[in-house]
């Protein structure tokens, strides 16, 4: 797997929102309904992430992995409304691609942009959502017993937070390292 990261302001956010919808259409299929899954769509998610990184390019950090000259996967952190953490709002990687490193690589890279800005990371995922949940336990991430319910298309579904302390870049690189199963 041979894969360019690159973050900035000259992302293709219409990509990004196509490549958003195919990913979570994929790992939400068996969550929820196939008419759920089709709103937003793939333009619209386009749309919301170009006006989300109109306000938060300043704050939060998007990067892109690519492949081959496509995007293969993004990732998003930035501040977390919870005191001293930072947060991890996404990472998604082309369902052709799972399995493939890509969302490694991107945590990992995450995992360092995180560090710039706290001590602390925190993420949400659907509890559901059984495959997250596993590459998250292998990355070093646990519950911390928060819960929330959040609408997805309309139905509201079950998340958990998950937690992990963060090194800055510079300390100890291994407390940033993954293990090679993630």
């Amino acid at each position: 797997m041979t894969a360019t990261l690159r973050t900035g302001k000259d992302v293709d956010l219409f990509e990004v929102g196509a490549l958003h919808f195919r990913s979570r259409a994929d790992a939400y299929a068996h969550i929820l309904s196939a008419e759920a899954l089709e709103s937003p769509s793939g333009d619209a998610l386009g749309a919301w992430w170009s006006e989300r990184w109109t306000w938060e390019s300043d704050t939060h950090r998007l990067t892109v992995a690519e492949q081959d000259g496509r995007l293969a996967g993004f990732s998003y952190v930035g501040p977390s409304e919870v005191e001293g953490a930072a947060e991890l709002y996404a990472i998604h990687v082309d369902p052709e691609l799972v399995g493939s490193g890509i969302g490694k690589l991107l945590m990992v890279d995450a995992l360092d942009r995180l560090a710039e800005i706290g001590d602390r990371a925190v993420l949400w995922v659907l509890e559901e959502n059984t495959v997250a949940r596993r590459f998250y336990d292998r990355g070093g991430w646990r519950p911390d017993g928060v819960t929330r319910v959040e609408p997805i298309s309309g139905v509201p579904v079950p998340q958990l937070r998950y937690g992990r302390e963060l090194t800055r870049p510079g300390d100890s690189h291994a407390a940033r390292t993954l293990p090679l199963d993630v």
